[in-house]
């Protein structure tokens, strides 16, 4: 008996296209599946910022996505996930990793935008850790900088 081989990411998302893609996108947003409290993470985020140093080759990044298919978002959100990205909102990601694993989410994603007529936008964008320390959040009733500890006191 042959072994079925396991297909990439790219793999499937041409063989949902080639079965009929086209005209089945959806304004409806479904919730992500398993996604953490604000709360949690906040934390994973703030552990990455406490660290003295990234190990060498490592970069942070965030990678955020306005995709109008259903289908192409939710098979998108789970590879990123697979990647060890951490899922900050519904359409945003955030992720540390070596840069040939950077290269290759950038590589597959515009493969995935290539195979398919489409409006949509990903952009990655890389931050220091620096950046990230000054970061602001708000809403959900979080101070971000009680959290991060990157407040001022002033005695008088």
């Amino acid at each position: 008996m042959k072994k079925k081989r396991n297909l990439t990411f790219v793999e499937k998302i041409k063989l949902i296209h080639r079965a009929g893609l086209e005209g089945k996108t959806g304004n409806i947003i479904t919730p992500p599946d398993n996604m953490e409290s604000l709360d949690q993470r906040i934390k994973i985020i703030l552990e990455i910022t406490t660290k003295p140093k990234l190990n060498a080759g490592d970069m942070l990044y965030f990678i955020m996505y306005d995709i109008e298919n259903n289908k192409i978002r939710t098979l998108i959100a789970k590879y990123l996930i697979k990647k060890g990205c951490q899922r900050v909102q519904k359409s945003i990601f955030f992720a540390e990793s070596p840069r040939d694993v950077y290269n290759q989410i950038v590589s597959d994603l515009k493969e995935v935008q290539e195979t398919y007529e489409n409006n949509d936008s990903i952009f990655f964008v890389p931050v220091s850790t620096d950046q990230l320390r000054a970061m602001k959040i708000l809403g959900q009733n979080i101070d971000f900088d009680i959290i991060a500890k990157n407040r001022n006191t002033l005695f008088f």
